[in-house]
Formats: C-alpha cells, sequence, structure tokens
C-alpha cells in the first residue's frame, strides 16, 4: 500500500519538478526515516511484546497499528525514487522502454539483495537496530553523493544534520533490551530466532520469538518438567516386553533446542548415541553456556532436520520430532514423504515421537498428523500433557499394542536398578492416553495447509484468554 502511494505521488511530483535535487532530496529524507524506525518502535514493540505476554488484545492491536504507521514515511518515500528515475532519466522518447526495463532490472535486483542480505548477514552479525542504521547510512551516503554532484556543495550543506543524528543513533541508541521480560539474563537475534534466556524460580528457559513457548528449561538438581521433553523417552517402552535401557543406541532429536531432551535421554539411556539435530547455530551456542549442554554422547548436528535426516546413513532406536511450535511450524516436516523418511531411519523396532501443539477444544492438527502418519506407520498413540497445550504422539515401526508398554512398566518397576525417573515419565504417559483421533487431512509435499490449522489455534489461545504454556 505505502508503495503503491509512493509511485503515484512520486510520478505526479517527478512531472511538476523534474530535478535531480528534488530525487535526492527525497531519497535523503527517507534514509533518516528508515535510521529512526528502530528508535520509535522500541517502546511500542516493548509494549506490543508485553501485551502479548499477558494476552492485552487492546494493547496488542493498537500497537500493531502504530508500528505500520511508522513505516508509512519511509516506505512511501523510497517508493517515489522509481518513477523520478524514470522522469529524470528519459531524454529521448524513442528510448523509454530500455530505460524503464534497465531501472525495473536495477530496481529488482536490488529488491533481491534487501531480502537476503539483511537476513543471512546483517541480522545475524550486527542485529536489527543497528541494521536500520546501516541500511540508513547507505541510502544517505548515495543520496549526499548525489546532491553534491547534481547540485553541489552549497545544496548539500542543508542536510548535513541527518548523518549526525545516525550517528549519534549509533552511539546511543542502541542499549536496552527488546523486551522487559522479567528475569531476563540473555537475549540475542540470529537468522532464524528472536533468543531470550530467562531465569525464574531457579529455572533457566528459553524462550523463542514472541516467547509465548518454553522451548527449553532447566535446573540442575531437576529432570522432571511435566513438558514435552521427557516423554521422549518413554517411547521404545511401546515395544514387545521386555525392553531394557541399554539396548538403546541411537536416537535423533529433530529440534534439538537447549538439550533438555538430550539430559532425560542420557540419564535414561547410558549407551546412547545422541544426534542432536538443531537448524539455528546460536540456540545451540546459548544450549552450551546457559542449560549445561555439554553431554559427551551428543553430537550436534546444525541442519535442517529433513536434511539431516534424510542424508544421515544410521538407523536409530528413537527419532524424535520437537520442532513444532505453532505458528512456526515447519510444513515439509509435517508431510508423508517427511514420514516416510524417518521410517527408513528407524531400526525395526524404532519408535518416532512428536510433540504436537494443540488448543484446549481444537484438535485438528493432532487429527491431520495422526492421519497423515498413520498412512506410514501402523500402530499410533497420543497422550495429552495435563495443564499444557502439548500433546505426544508415538509411532511404533512395527505393530504394537498398549500392553507391551504396561508389561515394560511392571518389568521396570521390579527392577530395584531401575532409575525412579522413567516409572514416573511411563506414568505420565499413560495416565494421558487418549482415545484414537478423528479423521484428519493426509499432508503430502504437494499440499500441506499447515499455516491456515496453525493461524486459528493461535487466534483461539489469544481470544480465549486461556494462559497455559505451549512448549
Amino acid at each position: 500500500i505505502y508503495l503503491t502511494a509512493g509511485y503515484f505521488i512520486g510520478g505526479a511530483w517527478a512531472d511538476r519538478s523534474p530535478k535531480h535535487e528534488t530525487l535526492f532530496m527525497i531519497l535523503s529524507w527517507a534514509a533518516l526515516a528508515v535510521g529512526l524506525i528502530p528508535l520509535a518502535s522500541r517502546p511500542i514493540l516493548r509494549l506490543a511484546s508485553n501485551a502479548f505476554d499477558e494476552l492485552q488484545l487492546g494493547a496488542l492491536f493498537g500497537s500493531f497499528v502504530v508500528v505500520m504507521v511508522l513505516f508509512v514515511i519511509p516506505v512511501t518515500l523510497i517508493g517515489m525514487a522509481s518513477p523520478f528515475a524514470i522522469r529524470l532519466a528519459i531524454t529521448d522518447t524513442q528510448q523509454v522502454g530500455k530505460i524503464s526495463g534497465r531501472i525495473y532490472a536495477i530496481s529488482t535486483l536490488g529488491s533481491f539483495t534487501g531480502t537476503f542480505v539483511p537476513t543471512l548477514l546483517l541480522i545475524p552479525t550486527i542485529g536489527t537496530y543497528r541494521t536500520f542504521l546501516v541500511l540508513a547510512s547507505l541510502l544517505m551516503l548515495f543520496a549526499f553523493i548525489g546532491l553534491f554532484i547534481s547540485s553541489g556543495w552549497r545544496k548539500l550543506l542543508r542536510y548535513v544534520w541527518m548523518p549526525l543524528v545516525i550517528v549519534a543513533l549509533f552511539i546511543w541508541g542502541v542499549p536496552g533490551t527488546d523486551k522487559n521480560t522479567t528475569g531476563l539474563v540473555y537475549e540475542t537475534e540470529s537468522s532464524y530466532n528472536y533468543i531470550q534466556v530467562i531465569e525464574k524460580d531457579e529455572f533457566t528457559m528459553l524462550r523463542l520469538n514472541e516467547g509465548q513457548g518454553v522451548h527449553s528449561i532447566y535446573k540442575a538438581d531437576q529432570l522432571f518438567f511435566n513438558g514435552p521433553w521427557e516423554q521422549v523417552v518413554a517411547a521404545p517402552f511401546f515395544n514387545s516386553a521386555p525392553v531394557a535401557p541399554d539396548q538403546i543406541t541411537d536416537i535423533a532429536i529433530i529440534g534439538l533446542a537447549a538439550g533438555t531432551t538430550v539430559r532425560d535421554a542420557a540419564l535414561v539411556f547410558p549407551n546412547a548415541v545422541i544426534d542432536g539435530i538443531e537448524i539455528d547455530p546460536k540456540i545451540v551456542e546459548v544450549g552450551r553456556k546457559y542449560f549445561d549442554m555439554n553431554d559427551p554422547n551428543l553430537n550436534v548436528i546444525i541442519l535442517d532436520g529433513r536434511w539431516a535426516i534424510k542424508n544421515s546413513t544410521k538407523k536409530y532406536d528413537i527419532i524424535s520430532v520437537d520442532a513444532y511450535r505453532p505458528p512456526y511450524i515447519p510444513w515439509h516436516m509435517t508431510t508423508q514423504e517427511f514420514f516416510l523418511i524417518l521410517k527408513d531411519h528407524l531400526k525395526e523396532d524404532g519408535v518416532m515421537v512428536i510433540n504436537i501443539g494443540r488448543s484446549t477444544d481444537d484438535r485438528r492438527l493432532i487429527d491431520s498428523l495422526y492421519s497423515t502418519i498413520h498412512t506410514v506407520f501402523p500402530t499410533l498413540y497420543v497422550t495429552d500433557l495435563s495443564d499444557s497445550f502439548n500433546s505426544i504422539l508415538f509411532a511404533t515401526n512395527t505393530e504394537t499394542n498398549l500392553q507391551n508398554f504396561l508389561d515394560n512398566y511392571v518389568i521396570l518397576n521390579e527392577d530395584p536398578l531401575t532409575n525412579q525417573f522413567i516409572l514416573g515419565v511411563m506414568a505420565t504417559t499413560y495416565a494421558g492416553l487418549q482415545d484414537t483421533p478423528n479423521i484428519g487431512m493426509v499432508f503430502t509435499d504437494d499440499l500441506a495447509p499447515i499455516e491456515g490449522i496453525t493461524n486459528s489455534l493461535i487466534m483461539q489461545f489469544i481470544f480465549s484468554g486461556e494462559v497455559e504454556t505451549l512448549e
């Protein structure tokens, strides 16, 4: 919308004032406006993030509107540049097509560069705030050079205060946190996430992006958190009894995060080599620094989960998929083709376990994933975690039954050497077992409308006012 307005206004202005000075003046003001965006938006974004945390809908939507208004000036001014450039470049009507094509080619190349350079280079290296300032500085430098060439240094003197503002923002404008989160001990940005480490009641928690989910949790003397992480260790016990913990030698975790599941698996399965797959290297750094993610049996693989498993030469006893965090569910890890890859990398008695988000009364995501996975795996189980929006789905590579799980529990309970942790996890798993879900849509690589389902889940979560934690 803003670019459309810029094209319209810029075209009319260019006809009234077809001067290079006018174009470079517009770009100078656009550069200043870009540089001011993060400074002006920070308090508003803080208000919005806090409102989202506390489900204050009025403040949330009000902040959204204000943030959108912040972009009116810079985007509209930048949009005015293209028609201005065409108007100034055309001196021969016989060259209109050639000149217009050249300008639009440069514009498209600029859009391509502007999409990937900030995301892949600038933001991970210097952060969002300084990225705005760097882009503003480059645009202002270009505008000033053009203004000097076209109009001389006297005209340029009118705008020399602008770079001083940008310099001041570089020096004094950066300090502060993006969210007023109680207990915040560390925050950073990566190519994939806004990352927070929070300490609360002696617990260290990893939160990402909007911060509605606890992605990892750590306390030195505690392993059971009634969350999805420990449920992974219950997976192999759906196979025929007896299943001894020391039989488990190979585990893959897709969605390693800061390693909560690794601690649980390393305790229960001491002989297991754990391949922890995480796409975000900064989360791995955070896990090692703040969550004691340093188990000697952990092999960290920094890759996309589907790619990593597909190209692995190993077969696993357990594959855990913990990459589903509404609204950020990677659709390519929900499809029939993906689960065929997982099945191909499980041992004969291997088990896949997935953490799935839901709302109190909307289980469409579970229904669809169950239906999709059931086309690949013969036996599935779903257990709900109490006081949360999480369900755990277990899929066994061979036909199994619930009696296997009960038999394994009895055997482990009778063994005095069994760690009580696994018995507690299995009891939680059994207590939350659900009936077979409704028939849902089968997701494929060709059609997997995950966003529609997850967006409606998030809206239900917001408007319901419920406060359970999505982990």
